[in-house]
């Protein structure tokens, strides 16, 4: 069923870790505007000779994610991309994302760039309670929360199959205002 019904869906391409940047600036280079491709990272804080900096990290390494119509035409294109491994299909043709799946990780993005940021929030008893950033309303998502490395680890489906993935998360006090 190739490009039968998969008109701005989502998909997967499976790509050699450590060349998701080349391989996307192929993509893009090779496909102009006619498909999308994003490369979902996450902003961590990580400690460095006893200073905390603020670093980015692929939240599915080895993934890019395709926006778009893949007609038997575009697969043959994509294949002819070096380093590219396969674009991930089923017995009908592309694998599609599922769109729950899709949507909590388009959320988590928010904006286009593939960026997630880092949320804040605070901690009542052993709830946390998101104030802002990309978690914000997805609480039940969250299976922990390390304050002192400032990361949330989050369960988040991917293909199907349940992913447990670090975000950057700032816990604050909780500031009562009378």
């Amino acid at each position: 069923m190739w490009a039968a019904n998969n008109v701005g869906s989502w998909h997967a391409l499976f790509v050699a870790t450590g060349h998701e940047e080349r391989i996307k600036r192929a993509l893009d280079k090779h496909f102009d505007d006619q498909l999308k491709f994003i490369i979902p990272k996450r902003e961590l804080k990580e400690r460095k000779a006893g200073k905390w900096h603020l670093v980015k990290r692929y939240l599915f390494p080895g993934y890019i994610l395709l926006k778009g119509k893949v007609t038997v035409e575009t697969y043959y294109r994509l294949k002819q991309i070096p380093v590219l491994a396969r674009l991930l299909k089923n017995e009908d043709g592309p694998l599609e994302i599922e769109k729950n799946e899709i949507e909590v990780i388009k959320k988590l993005i928010g904006n286009e760039d593939g960026h997630i940021g880092i949320s804040t929030a605070y901690k009542i008893n052993d709830r946390v309670k998101i104030i802002s950033g990309p978690l914000a309303g997805l609480e039940g998502y969250i299976q922990s929360v390390d304050k002192k490395h400032g990361r949330a680890k989050v369960s988040l489906r991917f293909l199907g199959e349940p992913r447990t993935v670090q975000l950057g998360i700032d816990i604050v006090d909780k500031v009562n205002v009378f």
